[in-house]
């Protein structure tokens, strides 16, 4: 466990920021009500963002007090799934990264869409039309291909810098990447699943 200052992570769970400065803000050891599955929490907050990071781990030495190696972290950082193709991938991530460039969050996460879709054979039209022929060739479900409507996928206009687009926020980038990241879990994450768990 990492009992100093300190949690090294790569990035923020909360805003992504590369190499984030995640200081100890206190923290406090439980059990269970017979006394043991002894645990040290520890808080850790963000420099940039202000966003609390909760780690925990088993205490290993009851008398000494050692921690063990941490267990789990809330919220747990973003990570894409390597079933996805590179391109998509690294399309993604680049978008998750950049979530404080909502603009350029925006094509990236809309970048991973047509990425995605392309590799399930969906080269025609626009990014929108596409989603719709997934929907009709039973790729994804209606209710996805409407979800799809409701978020910012319009790279597009952000690309062309349409005078008429309104450039989006922190709040539209997030959920576009929430939709690259539910339609990689549908097309490619869950099938994968589904593969491995036939072959064990």
């Amino acid at each position: 466990m990492q009992n100093g200052h300190s949690l090294p992570l790569p990035r923020c769970p909360h805003c992504n920021i590369a190499k984030p400065s995640l200081i100890n803000a206190g923290g406090a050891n439980t059990s269970d009500d017979r006394g043991k599955n002894e645990r040290w929490w520890n808080m850790y907050k963000c420099a940039t963002c202000g966003g609390v990071t909760l780690a925990v781990a088993p205490i290993t030495d009851i008398n000494r007090r050692t921690q063990g190696p941490i267990t789990h972290i809330w919220p747990e950082p973003r990570m894409v799934h390597d079933s996805l193709p590179e391109r998509a991938k690294a399309y993604l991530q680049q978008a998750i990264a950049s979530i404080a460039a909502p603009a350029g969050a925006v094509i990236l996460a809309a970048s991973a869409v047509d990425s995605m879709l392309k590799e399930k054979g969906l080269k025609g039209g626009s990014l929108h039309k596409r989603i719709e022929e997934a929907a009709a060739q039973h790729l994804i479900t209606a209710e996805m291909a409407e979800w799809a409507h409701e978020v910012r996928l319009d790279a597009n206009d952000q690309r062309h810098a349409d005078e008429e687009g309104a450039l989006p926020d922190e709040a539209d980038a997030q959920r576009s990447i929430e939709f690259a990241t539910a339609l990689a879990q549908f097309l490619f994450v869950l099938p994968s699943l589904v593969a491995q768990g036939r072959a064990r």
